[in-house]
């Protein structure tokens, strides 16, 4: 069975979540512990050694990123839960971690149980929540890093080296400054998602472009932008003005 902790200072979301387990997970998890606050939860990880704690993120006092930042050692795999879809959200998701919002549903569940058994994750669990702790707390989002999932693993990399994304099927090839590329196992709406939004524009369905790196935009004939490194690439007529307005802003 699975050693598990399950860390809300809601009560009932506490109780909620383990009934869940039981339901439909029997003989596959032993809660531990049911903590309402950081400090507790602490105490609970040293005394117990968890293989897999469900975190809240925003408690009293402490939150759960807090929690994650007093730890020396990490052993264990996260699953974050919130009731709020914007707060940490994205760093969670550029770190390559799981959550689940509240209230929970089996089928959520349900997926990230299967990410924890197929242990999809290459990185180890403390490179991941470290990488969260520097996504939160570094002051720009141009310069942090962020963890893109390959076909063989995660590569872990600076935002603003990111010169454009471009869709390739269900895949996105990712173009840095340097002119490596890498192919991720998402598609370029799900990389969207995860990238800085002030930074990242869509300027086509097939390119996402860093607009720190763009030198012109052309609209003689065909609407395109030429980049720092001499590409072109394509405008479509339907972001055109949605683009001018960014690059205007970010000027």
């Amino acid at each position: 069975m699975i050693k598990t902790i399950i860390v809300d200072d809601e009560y009932n979301a506490r109780e909620f979540l383990e009934q869940l387990l039981i339901r439909y997970f029997p003989d596959k998890f032993l809660v531990l512990a049911k903590c309402e606050s950081a400090d507790e939860a602490l105490n609970a990880i040293e005394n117990f050694n968890p293989e897999l704690v469900f975190l809240d993120i925003q408690m009293p006092n402490k939150n759960g990123f807090e929690l994650i930042k007093s730890l020396k050692t990490i052993n264990f795999e996260v699953i974050f839960t919130t009731a709020h879809s914007e707060f940490g959200i994205d760093a969670v998701k550029a770190s390559a971690l799981d959550y689940l919002l509240k209230p929970i549903g089996y089928i959520d569940l349900l997926e990230a149980i299967k990410k924890y058994d197929g242990k999809q994750y290459k990185a180890s669990q403390q490179d991941r929540l470290m990488l969260l702790i520097e996504n939160i707390d570094f002051g720009s989002s141009e310069y942090h890093k962020i963890a893109f999932q390959t076909e063989t693993g995660f590569e872990f990399v600076k935002v603003n080296s990111i010169l454009y994304c471009e869709a390739e099927s269900n895949y996105t090839k990712v173009v840095f400054l340097d002119g490596k590329k890498i192919t991720l196992t998402k598609t370029l709406k799900l990389v969207e998602e995860i990238l800085p939004k002030d930074i990242f524009k869509r300027i086509h369905r097939s390119y996402l472009v860093n607009i720190n790196y763009v030198n012109r935009f052309n609209k003689t004939n065909d609407y395109f932008v030429e980049l720092t490194n001499g590409e072109s690439l394509p405008v479509s007529v339907r972001k055109k003005d949605d683009f001018i307005n960014d690059i205007i802003k970010k000027k």
